[in-house]
């Protein structure tokens, strides 16, 4: 009977999430499921669209025809899949840039995609929705945080919702259902403005300390405002990152012989276990990490840059334990044009 149900129900669409960030060019697509989604196919490069930006405040054309290239990729993939209904998104890179505009209008032009820069705290919620699942439910409070390349994204989740009624509950189920945004904030560096800074590819204890100090300076107005510290004291929080800095770090601490997704994503790490891999790769040369599998050449200038944001979090908000999502902002889009057009069906 399933066959024939199945023979006769009309063909799901095909969905596809891509985000243009500072470093990473990421597309997703998928197909809706009972449970969810199911991945068809799906596009990662680093591209590294906002090099030098941060010096020149315009993205270089170097960058924009490695970015052309990588976008030429998911175009023709979303165009193979047959998508119905897409959301391409452009991050920090684009949002800053004095060419940003003008380049996602060749894009349209030379590629056929277009895409919409999306504002700061769009992007702290999408990463909210494509993680959430993970929040722990019996934890009262959730640091969400989002390290980018060229932004950082963090938000303070309510998980019961009983810091104040009036914060209307997020759009979510599972743990989420009653969750509410506290206090969120995007920060204007990532790793590779923090990298650039300081020199990401020899970093020393000092160099490290010099970074995390760099961050903590730039999260006090936060924590001022949202006076954090003092609403955690005594309460059970835990922190979710959804990013390359806590997949790596997580990668690392589980010794892979190369990055694997399924033991990654939802895993947890003790925040010893997290201070344990940053002095391993303080001590470990350029080309030590490298070497290493899950950081390689890519990303091996950008890492310990990652690590001091993290450290300088988790300075401010002291936490025992930190969960990994190789999930984020592409999930979150994917979910919430699923349930705009009614899926899962019967939920």
């Amino acid at each position: 009977h399933q066959d024939e149900a199945q023979a006769n129900a009309e063909p799901v669409p095909i969905y596809a999430a891509l985000d243009l960030g500072t470093n990473n060019c990421r597309l997703l697509i998928a197909k809706p499921s009972r449970r969810g989604f199911v991945v068809v196919d799906s596009f990662s490069r680093i591209i590294r669209l906002g090099e030098g930006l941060s010096q020149t405040g315009a993205l270089s054309p170097a960058a924009m025809s490695r970015t052309i290239d990588a976008l030429r990729v998911c175009a023709n993939k979303m165009r193979r899949m047959e998508v119905a209904r897409a959301r391409l998104v452009a991050t920090q890179a684009c949002r800053l840039a004095t060419n940003g505009a003008e380049f996602l209008e060749r894009v349209k032009r030379e590629v056929g995609l277009e895409l919409e820069i999306l504002s700061r705290e769009a992007e702290a919620r999408l990463a909210v929705a494509g993680c959430g699942s993970l929040i722990d439910p019996d934890a009262d409070h959730t640091l969400v945080f989002d390290i980018g390349g060229g932004s950082s994204e963090l938000a303070w989740i309510d998980v019961r919702g009983a810091i104040d009624k009036t914060v209307p509950p997020l759009a979510g189920s599972g743990p989420l259902k009653s969750a509410r945004l506290h206090a969120w904030t995007s920060l204007p560096f990532g790793v590779v403005t923090l990298a650039e800074q300081f020199n990401g590819r020899d970093v020393s204890e000092a160099s490290f300390e010099a970074m995390v100090a760099s961050v903590a300076e730039q999260l006090k107005p936060f924590e001022a405002s949202a006076q954090m510290t003092r609403r955690l004291d005594g309460r059970r929080i835990h922190f979710l990152g959804t990013s390359g800095t806590v997949t790596t770090v997580a990668g690392l601490h589980l010794r892979l012989p190369r990055y694997d997704r399924r033991q990654v994503d939802g895993s947890w790490l003790d925040v010893g276990d997290v201070r344990a891999v940053t002095s391993g790769l303080i001590a470990q040369t350029y080309e030590q990490r490298c070497a290493e599998p899950c950081i390689g050449r890519d990303r091996a200038d950008l890492v310990l840059a990652g690590c001091a944001i993290l450290e300088a979090m988790l300075r401010l908000w002291p936490t025992e334990r930190l969960r990994v999502a190789d999930r984020g902002l592409r999930e979150g889009i994917l979910s919430i044009l699923m349930a705009e057009d009614g899926f899962p069906k019967g939920s």
